[in-house]
C-alpha cells in the first residue's frame, strides 16, 4: 500500500467511525475497481464513490473524505425515509447538519452558523 493510500485509509476509517456513532444507515464499503479511493453502497443499492486528492496540509484530506461521506449519508437517509441530516449539530438540532472544516490543522465537524460547536472528525459522540 502507498502512502497515499494508508494516508486516505486512514482518513476513511476516521469518518467511518463517526458515521458509525451517529447514523442508521450504514454502507457497504468495496473498493472502486475504476480508480482511487472506494465506493460507499447504501441498502437501496445505490453508490457514492469517495476518494481524495493527497494534500500536504494538516487535516485537509480527512475533511474531504468527510465532506463526501457526508453527502453519502444524507442521501442514503433521505432513501430510507429518514431525516437527511448527518451530523446533526447540537446547538441547532434537525435543522442542519456540521460542516466539515479544517481548523488549526485538525479536522473538524463545525456548525455552518458560526457558533462554537466544534468536534475533531472521529470524535463524534455515540447516540446509540
Amino acid at each position: 500500500m502507498s502512502r497515499t493510500e494508508a494516508e486516505f485509509s486512514e482518513a476513511l476509517a476516521v469518518v467511518l467511525r463517526d458515521l458509525r456513532a451517529q447514523c442508521s444507515v450504514r454502507p457497504e464499503v468495496r473498493e472502486d475497481e475504476d480508480g482511487p479511493g472506494v465506493v460507499l453502497y447504501a441498502p437501496d443499492g445505490s453508490g457514492q464513490g469517495v476518494w481524495a486528492e493527497p494534500d500536504v496540509r494538516p487535516g485537509v484530506l480527512t475533511a474531504e473524505v468527510a465532506d463526501q461521506v457526508q453527502g453519502w449519508a444524507v442521501e442514503a437517509l433521505w432513501a430510507a425515509g429518514e431525516p437527511a441530516v448527518w451530523p446533526r449539530c447540537p446547538a441547532h438540532p434537525d435543522t442542519h447538519p456540521l460542516e466539515a472544516a479544517v481548523e488549526r490543522g485538525t479536522a473538524v465537524w463545525r456548525c455552518p452558523r458560526g457558533t462554537a460547536t466544534t468536534v475533531p472528525v472521529g470524535e463524534l459522540p455515540s447516540t446509540e
